[in-house]
C-alpha cells in the first residue's frame, strides 16, 4: 500500500534534500475496467410526470439501450437546499451535477476564488451497480435510462430490465448529506451471483490555486473495523481484499466526496492515476462488493459532498475527522489541540488572518523561549572557550580522530558546557515545524484569506511571475518565500561563528552546509501555503531579536567567561548518562581500532 506523505514532487524533493543537509549537519555524512459488452436487454424512455406518486411511475420495457440513449430527451432534475445543488441524471439515474453553495473554486483569470464550487459536473463522475445475468452477461446501471418521479426534495429513479424493477431514491437532507436508497425487485430472475459491484470512475477537477499542492492532498481515504479504523492511499493503487470499508472518499485539499454503504464494501480495490496538466488533477477508479440478499440487491447509502472543516466532521461521529489530514500522533494532536484552538480564539477578536499568524508566532516564542535562552547561552560559552578547542585541535593535529573528540569532550566537560543541550531547541521544534506544515494548507478557515500580497494564505503568493519555468520553483517567485529566505540566511551568519570547523581531513565544512540551507529552504516554501511562508519569517525575524536582546543585554561575555574558569576549579562536571555512554563508545570504539592496528603491523 503506497500512501500520501503530504508532500508535492517539488516539496518531496526539497524536504529529502533538507533532511539530508540536517542528517550530515549531526553526523557528518545519510503505488478500461474493459467495458465492452453492450447491453441488448434494457427499456425505452417514457413520458414523466413530475411530483406524482412513486407507484405510478409506468417504465417501459427497451430491446436497444444504445438507440434509447440516441432517441430520449435525458434529464436533469435539481434538488436544492442551503448547502448542495445537485442534478441528478436520467442515464444512469445517477448525481450527475454537485454545487457547493456556499464554497467558491479558484478562478485562474481572476487570480481569486469566484467561480462555481462543482465537485460533479460535466460527466467527470460516473457510478452505478454491475450485475451479470445467468447467461454470464454483465450489466451496469449507469447504462440504463430511469424515470424520474420527484416529490420536493426527493426523487425516485426507477427502470426494468427483462421484467426486474431497480429504484434509486435519493433525498437531499441538511448537513451536506444525501440520502441515497437502492431497492429492487425480480433481479433474483436475471442474476445467479451473490453480489454487486459498485463502479465509481471519477476525475477530480481542481479547485485551488497551487495545483501541486492540491494533487497532494488529493486521495483515497476509508475507514473498517466498525468506523475506528482509518487508512488512505495517495500514490497509484488501494487494495483491501479483506477489509469492510464502513465509507470510501477521495478527497481534495479542502472537499471531499464520501459514499457510505449501510453494509460495507467488501473486497475494495481502485487505483489513481496524474493528471499532468488541464482541468482535472487525478483520475480516480474504485469497485466495491455490495452483498445481495436472495438475489436482490436492497441497500441504504449516504453520499456526502462537504467542505473539510473540523467541527462539521466530527459532528457525523464516523471518523469523518480524519480526513483533514493534521499528521499523525503528536503531530496530529499538537494541531487539534494546541494551534487550532489558539487560531480560533485569536480570530475571534476579529483581526486579519495574517496577523492571527502572526500573534500565533509570538505566543509560540514565549513559549519556548526558556528553551531558546539555554540555547543561545550554550552558544556564547561555547564562542568563550573557542580558544581552547582550536588549541586542542592544534595540539593533536594529525593525531587519531577518536583520540582528538575525547580530548575536546575533556574540555567541555571541565568547562561545565553540555553540547548536548543545544540538540534540544532543534528537536523540540521538529514537530512544531511538521504541525504547521501540515495545519497551513489545510486549515480551511485560512481558504481564500488574504494578506498583503498574498491572495490566498492556503496557496503561494506569485506577484513576481517569471517568463520561463524553472525546475522546482516553476514559473514564479513567493515574495514571502523569499523574505523567509532572507531572514533565515542573516540568522545563519549571527549564528555561523559559534560552529566549530571540521577537524579532520575529509569532514564537511559545517559553515558551507549551513548557508546552502536557506536556499533549500526558497525551494521548498515557493510552492507552499504563504500562511506557512510568513509564519517562518515572523520566526526568525524575532530569533534574530532574541539574538541581539540576548548579546547585548542579557549575557556577558566577561562573566560567562569567569563562570567557566571557576567551572574548571571545581573539577569536572558530573557527566550525564548520554555523555557518559557515549565517551564510553568513543573509548571503546578506539580499543578496537588499536587492536585492529596492532594486527595489521603483525
Amino acid at each position: 500500500m503506497q500512501q500520501n506523505n503530504g508532500l508535492d514532487k517539488n516539496q518531496l524533493i526539497s524536504f529529502a534534500l533538507f533532511s539530508m543537509i540536517l542528517i550530515g549537519a549531526m553526523f557528518y555524512f545519510q503505488n478500461k475496467q474493459g467495458k465492452d459488452q453492450q447491453l441488448k436487454d434494457a427499456q425505452n424512455k417514457t413520458a414523466v410526470t413530475q411530483k406524482a406518486p412513486v407507484n405510478n411511475a409506468k417504465p417501459a420495457i427497451v430491446t436497444n439501450l444504445n438507440d434509447s440513449v440516441k432517441t430520449a430527451s435525458i434529464q436533469q432534475i435539481e434538488l436544492k437546499n442551503k448547502e448542495l445543488t445537485l442534478a441528478i441524471s436520467t442515464l444512469g439515474g445517477q448525481i450527475s451535477t454537485v454545487q457547493l453553495n456556499e464554497y467558491k473554486a479558484y478562478n485562474k483569470k481572476t487570480d481569486v476564488n469566484d467561480k462555481p464550487l462543482l465537485i460533479f459536473d460535466k460527466n467527470n463522475s460516473s457510478y452505478g451497480f454491475q450485475f451479470k445475468d445467468k447467461t454470464g452477461k454483465v450489466f451496469n446501471t449507469k447504462d440504463l435510462v430511469f424515470s424520474p418521479v420527484q416529490n420536493g426534495n426527493a426523487v425516485t429513479m426507477q427502470t426494468t430490465v427483462n421484467g426486474a424493477t431497480i429504484q434509486f431514491i435519493y433525498t437531499l437532507l441538511n448537513k451536506y448529506i444525501v440520502d441515497f436508497n437502492v431497492k429492487t425487485q425480480g433481479l433474483n430472475q436475471l442474476v445467479s451471483d451473490q453480489k454487486a459491484d459498485f463502479i465509481w470512475n471519477y476525475n477530480v477537477r481542481g479547485m485551488e490555486k497551487g495545483r501541486s499542492q492540491e494533487q497532494t492532498h488529493t486521495e483515497f481515504n476509508y475507514t473498517f473495523d466498525d468506523y475506528k479504523s482509518f487508512d488512505y492511499d495517495g500514490r497509484t493503487t488501494m487494495e483491501e481484499p479483506k477489509e469492510n470499508l464502513n465509507w470510501l472518499a477521495v478527497k481534495q485539499q479542502f472537499f471531499s466526496a464520501v459514499i457510505e454503504p449501510q453494509k460495507g464494501f467488501k473486497n475494495s480495490k481502485g487505483s489513481q492515476d496524474m493528471i499532468e496538466e488541464g482541468e482535472f488533477l487525478k483520475k480516480f477508479n474504485f469497485n466495491g462488493q455490495v452483498d445481495l440478499v436472495n438475489n436482490e440487491l436492497n441497500e441504504d447509502f449516504k453520499w456526502y459532498f462537504m467542505p473539510l472543516d473540523l467541527p462539521l466532521l466530527k459532528s457525523y461521529d464516523k471518523n469523518f475527522d480524519e480526513l483533514l489530514p493534521l499528521g499523525w500522533s503528536f503531530i496530529g494532536t499538537l494541531n487539534r489541540w494546541f494551534f487550532i484552538p489558539m487560531y480560533n480564539l485569536i480570530t475571534s477578536w476579529g483581526l486579519a488572518a495574517g496577523w492571527v499568524i502572526f500573534l500565533m508566532t509570538i505566543i509560540v516564542k514565549i513559549i519556548l523561549s526558556p528553551v531558546m535562552f539555554k540555547q543561545h547561552k550554550l552558544s556564547a560559552m561555547m564562542k568563550v572557550i573557542r580558544p581552547e578547542i582550536d588549541a586542542v585541535n592544534e595540539k593533536n593535529k594529525g593525531a587519531d580522530a577518536m583520540k582528538k573528540q575525547q580530548e575536546t569532550m575533556a574540555v567541555y566537560r571541565k568547562a561545565g558546557v553540555n553540547q548536548m543541550a543545544g540538540c534540544l531547541p532543534g528537536l523540540i521544534q521538529v514537530p512544531i515545524f511538521y504541525a504547521l506544515f501540515r495545519f497551513f494548507p489545510n486549515m480551511i478557515d485560512l481558504r481564500g484569506k488574504s494578506f498583503w500580497f498574498a491572495k490566498d494564505l492556503t496557496a503561494y503568493d506569485d506577484v513576481i511571475k517569471l517568463p520561463f519555468h524553472i525546475p522546482f520553483l516553476q514559473d514564479h517567485l513567493s515574495i514571502f518565500a523569499i523574505a523567509c529566505t532572507v531572514v533565515i540566511l542573516i540568522y545563519t551568519i549571527m549564528t555561523a561563528g559559534n560552529m566549530q570547523q571540521p577537524t579532520q581531513e575529509g569532514m564537511p565544512n559545517m559553515k558551507v552546509l549551513m548557508y546552502i540551507f536557506p536556499v533549500t529552504f526558497l525551494f521548498f516554501l515557493n510552492t507552499s501555503a504563504s500562511g506557512l511562508s510568513w509564519y517562518y519569517f515572523v520566526s526568525n525575524a524575532i530569533n534574530i531579536l532574541i539574538i541581539l536582546v540576548i548579546k547585548y543585554w542579557i549575557l556577558d561575555e566577561k562573566k560567562i567567561h569567569a563562570q567557566i574558569q571557576q567551572n574548571k576549579t571545581k573539577g569536572p562536571k558530573p557527566e550525564g548518562k548520554f555523555q557518559k555512554r557515549m565517551r564510553e563508545m568513543m573509548e571503546k570504539a578506539q580499543e578496537q581500532q588499536k587492536v585492529q592496528n596492532t594486527g595489521k603491523k603483525k
